[in-house]
Parts: structure tokens; sequence; C-alpha cells
């Protein structure tokens, strides 16, 4: 008897390995992907503009990204001491407007120069409303606790998601052409858009992800969406706010991401480093034992067995620090 149905997900015909540069970006779940993948040693940028929530700001900023090009100075903003700027995440935000303008046009000079040769971007759409400034019509990442009233809220449709996103991805072929692009749907529930309008809201960007990975052979789809929302069918796999998946989920659906998408000597390697990862973290009763010292030199070798795989240098340096030699 089977009682959940659990989701197969077919193999990668390009599958990811540490060798590849990826880019994570868009909702928090691009967030909860891309801090395992920096925790099992790929070469990983996490969000670098912050969380960001629907497809058009999505794009916006990776175009901006690819062509280092800097927002205008005119266009940030002061709001309650604070500078801002609407298409970037309030971590930017600063009293200083100078040092907000700085914090920006490094952060995009360091994403074009990894862009240029990274092998993925991995993209996490999680709400199809968009909030636009009623003095520009423009569609903002972030609203600063502006009044709701300087915006109007819109749903956006299928084909303007569609159309937005190929200016990206011809830009995106421009300046790299063998990159490839993976697309999710953050499981993450928007709920104060009401139940109904929230699962309106992920259809429409199913539906566009769908339209995209059939019309270009290198964009492709991974499920995480529906694994929270059909195999893991149970309030138990969400956090106390009953909106974010739970620690458990993401180790499940990473488990069925790094299954379909990571080839198989990687595979390989993160079963090995799950191991030395645990023995890491492991908080000894008597940390000048000689049994816990003799488990630190086995800890020691099996890294540095590894430094021609991974970069594990701090892991060494923490291991040696910890020795009584």
């Amino acid at each position: 008897m089977h009682f959940r149905t659990e989701i197969k997900i077919e193999r990668a015909h390009h599958p990811i390995n540490l060798k590849h540069d990826i880019l994570t970006t868009g909702s928090c779940f691009s967030d909860a992907i891309g801090s395992r993948l920096s925790q099992n040693k790929f070469s990983v940028v996490v969000n670098p503009f912050g969380t960001t929530y629907n497809p058009l700001s999505i794009h916006k900023i990776l175009r901006a990204a690819l062509n280092n090009a800097f927002p205008a100075s005119h266009s940030y903003f002061e709001h309650n001491g604070l500078y801002s700027h609407y298409d970037f995440h309030s971590a930017f935000s600063n009293p200083e407007k100078e040092l907000i303008e700085s914090a920006v046009k490094s952060t995009i000079r360091d994403t074009h120069t990894f862009l240029k040769t990274a092998h993925w971007i991995i993209i996490t759409y999680g709400t199809s409303f968009v909030y636009k400034r009623n003095d520009t019509g423009d569609v903002v990442a972030n609203c600063h606790k502006v009044p709701a009233q300087n915006f109007t809220k819109e749903l956006l449709t299928e084909k303007k998601i569609v159309e937005s996103f190929a200016g990206f991805y011809q830009n995106l072929k421009a300046v790299n052409p063998s990159c490839k692009i993976m697309l999710t749907v953050s499981p993450v529930r928007h709920i104060k858009d009401s139940i109904a309008l929230n699962g309106a809201s992920k259809a429409i960007l199913r539906s566009a992800c769908h339209t995209l990975s059939e019309q270009h052979a290198e964009v492709s789809y991974f499920p995480a969406f529906e694994i929270m929302m059909d195999d893991l069918r149970d309030y138990r796999f969400y956090k106390s706010d009953m909106l974010h998946p739970s620690p458990d989920a993401e180790d499940y659906i990473w488990e069925k991401f790094s299954e379909a998408y990571v080839d198989k000597p990687t595979l390989e390697f993160l079963s090995h480093w799950e191991q030395i990862h645990a023995a890491l973290h492991h908080k000894p009763f008597h940390a000048q034992s000689d049994s816990h010292q003799a488990f630190l030199k086995k800890l020691l070798a099996d890294l540095q067995n590894l430094r021609g795989t991974v970069n594990v240098d701090a892991e060494i340096a923490s291991v040696k620090a910890q020795l009584n030699e």
C-alpha cells in the first residue's frame, strides 16, 4: 500500500558537478538551495541582490549584472532616514547615499564577472503579483515600506513573464552562450494575497516555467513546488508559520535535487562529505582526551585527501587548532 505520491524526477541531461560555477537568485527558496550548495562545497554565489520575488524584477537585475550597468544616481531615494533603491533589497539600504551606491555597484560588478563564466543560473520565482509605482509605472522589487498609496498591485500574465525572460535570455546568450538555466517555483505560500490568489499566482508562474522550458533547450525546471505540495503534503513539513518549508522538507528537496541534477562522481563526494561535515560539527565531552585527539587526526587526514577536489583550507585550519600538537 502506498500512502503518498513520491515524485520521480528524470536525471538531467547536463548534470552539475563541483567544477561548475552556479548563481542562485530570486525568492527565499533560492537562499535555501544556495546554502546547501555552498555547504556541500559547490562554487556558488547565493542571491547576491537579496530576495526578489517577482519574475520581472529578477530578470531586470540579472540584465543589469550582465551588462555591468549601474542605476542612475537620481534613482536612489530617501525614506525614514534611509537611502534605498526600488530594484534592490532593503539589505542595501543605508543612511549614507554614497554607501548604498557603492554597495550596489560593487555587487553588480562582482556578479557581472561571475556571470561571464557561470555554468548555471538557478532562478526561483516567488509570486506573479507585482507592485507598480504610480508616478512612473515601473515594477519594483521592494516597496521599502513606502506608503501603499504610491503603488498599484497587479497580477502578471504568463505572456508578460515570458516576454521579460526573453530579453534577459538574449542578454545572457550574448555574454555567456553556454550558461544553462534552472527554473523553480518557490514552495513558500504567500497567503497575504489569500489562499485562492496565491494559487492563481503560483499557477501563472508554473505555466510560464513550462513554456520557457519548452521554448529553450538549455532551460529546465526543477519541481520544488510540486514536491512540497504533493509529495510532502502535510503541515509537519512546514515551519511554525505554516508558510515556509521546514528544515526536514528542505533537506528532502535537496536530496531530490542532488539525485536528479548532480553527476555520479559528485554524488559520491556528497556522501563522503556528509560524514566529514558531521565530524566537523561533533561536540566532544573531553576535547583533550586521547580518543578525541585520534578522532581529529583521522579527520585531518580525510580533509587533506580532499584538497585536490575542493577547498578545505578553513576546515583544515580549524581541526589543526584543536590538536594538542
